[in-house]
């Protein structure tokens, strides 16, 4: 249909609110917090548990969360092209927040109770199902409410509030006192954090008549997104991609680094330790970063210098394997992602290829978080059990994350 498009699929103008910023901050960082509690601690403490015997703790960790990312993979893009779609009086995206928080929040406790690995993966594949959910629902909110100029400050802002969620979760899991007490004050905290917004909030309405077309060859051709023809956006994905693969091998086996290669005596307080330490540099780049961008008007010299960083980071972890190496690898990892995670935001929203379908594209965009999760344990596992151990693993995340950062350089539409 013709004619001046809807407030919904409009090009923003106005800035956004810091009322507004906050709350979908909060709710960024609720999301967080019910992913990175377990995958920091909880999920390895349940693997140790409930492996069989002859079966190793790596393996099961490996397993669970190959298969939530998996899960991530698709419900990311799939819940972005349906609140493209979604035409409900409270907008397009706060239904799917709501609905994601709620739904994750019972997945975390069914994860509670698991008493085997088949339970393991069920729940945290339902976690990443739902909280992908309202995932994809927030970062979509960007691009809609936010003008280009201030999108580098507002991915700061939500950066910030993704690893205070990673720290909050991490603490939360640590001071619990136990594995179920731990999912439940993720579950509980995920509810907490998204409720301002969906309270709140209220977005435009996407009226019917301007509805896409609605298919399951639509949902599935959609996934692709032709490089050829957008190969900004290509270039882009890839970069996000390696960027967050070096950095994922570099996290995975955190608590078992911590543990058999260092032995820490309380490898679960060590990883709050080194999560606290990356939490406090992070902030100090993150927000800082996107606003510097926003000045400038350029974003691939803070990429490329934010994976050089992180390169140098995970480099010390595979050259100086003490307790002192691993504090400053944490600080170091924190400077470079804090700023690559603001920028690589706002540089994503400026290569998506239409306003129609900003949800799926960015859902599209968010394989590059979740396939590492994938492609994190099947590396890794081989190299630490058959091809170098840790040291090994942290030399190959540097070696990815350094490739990551200077293909940003390929990128053509935005500088």
């Amino acid at each position: 249909m013709s004619g001046p498009a809807p407030e919904a699929l409009a090009e923003p103008s106005q800035r956004a609110g810091r009322a507004w910023t906050a709350a979908l901050s909060l709710g960024n960082g609720a999301i967080w917090a019910g992913w990175y509690g377990p995958l920091q601690i909880l999920l390895a403490l349940q693997a140790a548990e409930l492996a069989p015997p002859g079966t190793a703790k790596e393996s099961v960790l490996a397993w669970v969360t190959g298969a939530g990312a998996v899960v991530s993979m698709v419900a990311n893009p799939l819940v972005g092209a349906l609140s493209d779609r979604t035409t409900s009086r409270f907008g397009r995206r706060t239904p799917w927040i709501a609905a994601g928080a709620a739904g994750g929040a019972g997945a975390l406790v069914l994860l509670a109770g698991a008493g085997s690995v088949g339970m393991m993966v069920l729940g945290w594949c339902l976690v990443q199902l739902t909280l992908n959910a309202a995932f994809a629902a927030i970062t979509a909110a960007v691009p809609d409410r936010v003008p280009h100029r201030q999108r580098g400050a507002v991915g700061g802002w939500l950066g910030a509030a993704q690893i205070l969620g990673v720290v909050a979760g991490t603490g939360l899991a640590t001071v619990a006192g136990t594995v179920a007490a731990g999912y439940l004050a993720c579950a509980g905290f995920v509810v907490l954090g998204t409720l301002p917004y969906v309270l709140a909030r209220r977005e435009a309405v996407l009226p019917a008549e301007r509805r896409p077309e609605l298919s399951l060859r639509i949902l599935v051709t959609g996934f692709w997104i032709s490089p050829r023809r957008h190969p900004d956006l290509g270039w882009a994905w890839l970069t996000r991609f390696l960027i967050n693969l070096g950095n994922a091998l570099a996290l995975l086996y955190l608590l078992y680094y911590l543990r058999d290669v260092l032995h820490r005596p309380d490898p679960g307080g060590g990883v709050l330790v080194l999560t606290a330490v990356n939490g406090v540099t992070l902030l100090g780049t993150v927000v800082v970063g996107g606003i510097w961008s926003d000045r400038v008007g350029r974003r691939q010299p803070f990429v490329l210098w934010a994976g050089v960083i992180m390169t140098v980071a995970t480099g010390l972890l595979a050259g100086w394997q003490t307790w002192p190496g691993a504090l400053c690898a944490a600080a170091l990892l924190g400077v470079g992602f804090g700023a690559f995670t603001s920028v690589d935001f706002a540089l994503m929203t400026q290569v998506l290829p239409a306003a129609a379908h900003r949800g799926k594209d960015l859902g599209v965009i968010n394989i590059a978080n979740a396939l590492p999760q994938v492609a994190a344990p099947a590396l890794a596992a081989p190299v630490v059990h058959h091809l170098g151990g840790y040291r090994m693993l942290y030399a190959l995340a540097a070696a990815v994350g350094l490739v990551g950062a200077l293909l940003v350089r390929r990128i053509r539409g935005v500088a």
